[in-house]
């Protein structure tokens, strides 16, 4: 399973996070993991402002962080 971090594919786990797939790969911080905080927020899909540690990632997301 993989999905494209600010175009660049990355593996994932089934059940894993989106903030948990970035965590990994370097890309993110997590203050609070339970949605709180919104500090993970990124555009998934094309949807903007959703919540990486609130969604299950799914194989060929795509990801754009605002770093």
């Amino acid at each position: 399973m993989h999905v494209t971090v600010d175009g660049q594919k990355v593996p994932a786990q089934p059940g894993q996070t989106i903030a948990a797939v970035l965590h990994k790969v370097g890309r993110a911080r997590i203050f609070c993991g339970i949605g709180v905080c919104f500090d993970c927020v990124v555009t998934l899909n094309e949807v903007p402002d959703v919540r990486a540690c609130q969604r299950i990632a799914a194989d060929g997301d795509d990801v754009r962080t605002r770093s």
